[in-house]
């Protein structure tokens, strides 16, 4: 494997060598904009025309990653960047199938003789670059893998001594706001496309069902739009306010990052001009999603297996048993009635917006692998099921955090739904605005409806609480060896 220098100035990964013709493919995955993208730029550098290439990859629906709420997005972002490199005189060639099929057909078409691609951390990424490398040598052109596109810091560049990666965030924020990340790229004024490469149609929202009915719009337009609007008002604050769950003062842009239609450099670099202390909050959370994704690199199993065992057994629910007590369980989590305000509202937001406060995370999966202590991959799959920023590494890895088989130096906490939802949501706003059954309760008292007047709880229809917290605490000490 040859070495050449992509445009972050760091070496990127070759795979054979011809002399070609000057055209190249740009293969979109995770980054779908025209901001700050290495590949594209590489591209074009090297070449008199380029062919941006998105593939509606069949596998990645054949491992159930493509919920239609992604799908949805997905088409949003690829409208955009279509929109966008029309702009600058070019176009988005779309095909479907088999990846590394359909990009050799496009290179044979294009008579191109280089891809560019950005590195990803998955198992399946890792794989996919494999199977390119294999099929480009075998047809004599070249593969560059590009770091630095969908993370601020490339997995692997900053590591302990002794290991390939960092177990603990602490020491893993330190060395990482030490690394500058790469200078931030312009987007391109202009993109020359073959004509004669065929695109099959763009997909379109409108052509999708089973949405969440509150689905945010995708693209980098409403990204950038988004950020800016972030950095005018909203995330000088963002440290003391980002917990508040009624007040919706994060920024939203985790989806947006999860498609790559917004640059995690350029954020970073961004946010640290501004010098204040909820921007330097924010910086951190961008520090986690590196983090994460570089756990993943360097383990990739940790998608699925703990990456930390506490020898746990789980209660596994029989989805195909109505009866069946866990099932029930997991129905009744996933359908918000769990008889927990806090829960359920966090559980009815993610239905309605394919997207939930990040606090709301961490106390449904606390209550679904501590107090249910049903297994973390359940509640992983639903999540990845609807969210919309369904990201592997922070998705898995989040969950294993807060089932207490992740990197997480305090395996065993348990976050109380009532006193969570008292703490984040004082006066029960939040509660109120996603579980209407409870809309006449006023004030903290909403967080504990099954302390009202048995009459009241009649009218309100609201369910009683699945099992006690102090029931399911005592059931997690004892798999846990704690008692």
């Amino acid at each position: 494997m040859n070495a050449s220098t992509n445009t972050s100035g760091k070496p990127s990964r070759v795979a054979s060598v011809k002399a070609s013709p000057h055209t190249s493919v740009v293969l979109f995955t995770s980054d779908l904009r025209v901001h700050d993208h290495p590949p594209l730029r590489a591209a074009l550098a090297g070449a008199d025309a380029v062919v941006p290439l998105f593939v509606l990859d069949r596998a990645i629906e054949d491992i159930g990653f493509a919920g239609p709420n992604r799908k949805a997005f997905l088409a949003d972002c690829l409208a955009d960047l279509d929109r966008r490199l029309r702009d600058r005189g070019g176009r988005l060639v779309v095909r479907g199938g088999d990846l590394v099929e359909q990009v050799r057909a496009v290179m044979a078409e294009a008579d191109a003789a280089d891809l560019h691609l950005a590195a990803g951390v998955s198992r399946y990424a890792h794989d996919r670059e494999r199977r390119l490398r294999e099929a480009l040598t075998a047809d004599g052109r070249r593969l560059h893998v590009h770091d630095a596109v969908i993370t601020a810091v490339p997995p692997g560049e900053v590591t302990p001594a002794g290991s390939d990666h960092f177990a603990v965030f602490s020491p893993y924020l330190r060395r990482w706001s030490g690394c500058g990340p790469r200078a931030v790229l312009g987007a391109p004024r202009a993109v020359r496309v073959p004509d004669h490469v065929r695109s099959h149609p763009l997909p379109a929202r409108e052509d999708l069902s089973g949405l969440s009915p509150g689905l945010a719009r995708g693209g980098e337009s409403e990204g950038r739009a988004r950020w800016n609007a972030w950095l005018r008002d909203g995330i000088d604050r963002y440290g003391e306010r980002h917990d508040a769950l009624a007040d919706d003062a994060t920024s939203k842009l985790s989806p947006h990052l999860h498609f790559g239609t917004l640059s995690p450099v350029e954020l970073v670099h961004r946010a640290r001009a501004r010098t204040t202390p909820g921007a330097d909050d924010f910086v951190r959370q961008l520090c986690w999603r590196d983090f994460h994704h570089q756990v993943l690199a360097a383990r990739p199993r940790a998608a699925t297996a703990d990456y930390r065992t506490r020898g746990d057994r789980w209660r596994s629910p029989d989805p195909a048993d109505s009866a069946d007590s866990v099932a029930e369980d997991v129905r009744a989590w996933q359908e918000g009635r769990t008889g927990y305000p806090i829960v359920d509202a966090a559980m009815r937001q993610l239905l309605h917006e394919g997207w939930m406060h990040n606090r709301g995370r961490l106390l449904t999966a606390s209550f679904l692998t501590k107090t249910l202590y049903v297994d973390w991959r359940v509640g992983a799959r639903h999540f990845q099921r609807l969210l919309v920023d369904g990201d592997l590494a922070n998705n898995q890895l989040n969950w294993q955090w807060m089932a207490g088989t992740g990197t997480d130096s305090r395996p065993n906490r348990v976050l109380n739904p009532v006193l969570q939802g008292k703490r984040y949501d004082p006066d029960g706003a939040y509660v109120r605005r996603w579980v209407p059954e409870l809309r006449e309760v006023r004030g903290a008292a909403v967080h504990e409806p099954w302390k009202l007047p048995a009459e009241e709880r009649a009218r309100h229809g609201y369910p009683e609480p699945l099992l006690e917290l102090a029931e399911g605490l005592r059931r997690f000490k004892r798999a846990r060896g704690l008692d």
